[in-house]
Parts: structure tokens; sequence; C-alpha cells
């Protein structure tokens, strides 16, 4: 058997743990994590190398109907994974009802590609349960294995694994082997202020903010970031600020701290808040951003 490579599309609803497995799966932080539904906006890749096989995931935003002009584009980041998978990961947990009615499941069945269903949070199961679970993912998948996990735990991401690259095709490395991802350090900057924005702040907040990156700047020892939080309205403005800054000041203090631990050395970080009307519904802005 030679060298297996391969794209492993992870498709999944809202809030099931796509992100925290991929992580997990590549060994670092790569998606931005947090309990808010549609937390992850783009297509990430995370790229593993073993002794003969390449795995190159893709995390995809959760799957939506959309209400305006980003979750359009969202949505079409999931699109795009059933059009150059190898392998689609589909990550359930064990609170999803009736996926017999999910449309898009139906989708994923006809692509003919190879599925790997991954049950998440078993820990909040029991074995019981679990089987049902289990049994029902069988009826709609016959041909695909179904592996609980728990991806806070830890459990069973060497089964998924296994059941990954037994289906890899053969093919030489896409990407060089000390290559991570196909981001660049801009995006995880901004990637990782937009996570403390959905940690610290509720409601329509962290939905209403888009984070760019005025300028990176790389000195031998340290990083010096601008970054402007996007908003929609004056008053979300003065919430992202706070009393007296003090919001923001958190904000930006958990901010530095990770991106130092992401980017391994020092960084300088400044950030300020702009009103960006409409920003959601307007696609030259929304390209502008990356969508």
């Amino acid at each position: 058997m030679g060298h297996k490579s391969g794209f492993v599309n992870i498709i999944g609803n809202p809030n099931v743990g796509k992100s925290t497995i991929m992580n997990s799966l590549v060994g670092e932080k790569l998606s931005i994590v947090s309990p808010k539904a549609q937390t992850t906006r783009h297509r990430i890749m995370g790229i593993v190398n073993g002794k003969d096989f390449q795995i190159v995931y893709s995390d995809t935003p959760g799957i939506l109907k959309p209400r305006y002009e980003l979750q359009q584009s969202m949505m079409g980041f999931v699109n795009s994974a059933l059009t150059d998978a190898d392998i689609v990961m589909y990550i359930t947990d064990i609170t999803e009802k009736d996926p017999s009615e999910n449309e898009y499941l139906k989708r994923i069945s006809l692509s003919g590609l190879p599925v790997i269903i991954a049950v998440n949070k078993i820990d909040l199961s029991n074995q019981a349960e679990l089987e049902l679970i289990v049994e029902k993912w069988h009826s709609i998948f016959p041909d695909s294995p179904v592996i609980p996990v728990s991806a806070i735990k830890n459990f069973n991401l060497d089964v998924l694994l296994n059941a990954i690259v037994e289906r890899l095709p053969e093919s030489p490395p896409y990407f060089p082997l000390d290559q991570l991802t196909d981001k660049y350090d801009r995006f995880f900057a901004a990637e990782i202020i937009r996570e403390k924005i959905l940690l610290n702040y509720r409601k329509e907040i962290p939905y209403s903010v888009e984070i760019e990156i005025e300028s990176f700047k790389e000195e031998a020892n340290l990083n010096r970031i601008s970054a402007i939080i996007h908003v929609t309205r004056d008053s979300q403005k003065g919430i992202i600020i706070g009393h007296k800054g003090s919001m923001l000041k958190k904000v930006g203090t958990e901010s530095r701290i990770e991106m130092e631990d992401f980017f391994r050395k020092k960084v300088f970080l400044e950030m300020h808040v702009k009103v960006t009307k409409d920003w959601r519904e307007k696609p030259n802005v929304l390209k502008r951003f990356g969508y």
C-alpha cells in the first residue's frame, strides 16, 4: 500500500462540536470554540501528516437557513465542502433529533462520497440511549461507520482517526509536510479576538461583530497587531467598550495572552471599535472581510 492523502470535510449542525473535534484531531487550536451557535464562519483547513498518510481536514460553519448575506456566504462554505471532499465526516451529537427529516443529510447521501458519522458528547448519555442513536444513524447510512466520541473527554478519537485513514485514497501529499493550515497569521489573530467577544458578550453582540486586522508587523521577538472591531450599531459600540473601557480592556488582555501562546512570541495588541452599518448585508464589505 502506497502513501494515502485526502480531503476530509467536516459538516454538521451548529454547536455539535465540529471545531473541537477538528482541533483535537489536528493537535492544534485552529478553529475557535464557544458554547454559542454559528461560532465558525469560515472554512478552515487543518493538515495532519502520518508516516504514510496526509489528512486535510476542513472545518465548516454549521448548517443553517440563511437570514442575511453573511449567513448565505457561510452556507456557501458548507456547500463547497460537498464538491471537493474525498470523505465527508458528519458530526452529530446525542441531542440531534429526527435526522431522517434533515434535507442536508439527503444531499450527503446522494453525493456518493464515503461518509463517517461521529456522534459527539456521549459523555452526556448512557449506554442504552447511545445504542438507539447509533442504530438510528446506521439506518440512514447503512454503509458508513457510526462512531461514538467525546471530543471534550478525548474519547474514541483514535478510532475515528483509524476510520478516516482506512478510507483515504492513495495519493502523494497535497501540502508540504511542515504546513499546518491554509490560513495566515492575520486570520488567526482576528479569530482569537472574535472568540473572546463570543465568550464575554451575550445576545446579539457576538453575531454583529467582525474583526479586521488593520496591521500585523512581525519583529524579532514581538508581533505588533492593530485590529478594528466592526459593529452594526452605535449602541453596540458602547457595549463592546464597556464602562470606562473595561470590557474592551478585558477582551484585549485575554486575546493578547492567547495570541502569545499561539504565535509563541510577545504581542502588542491595539484595538479600536468602529460602526459599519449593516456590514452583514453588504457583499462588497463581506468580500473585504474574506467571505
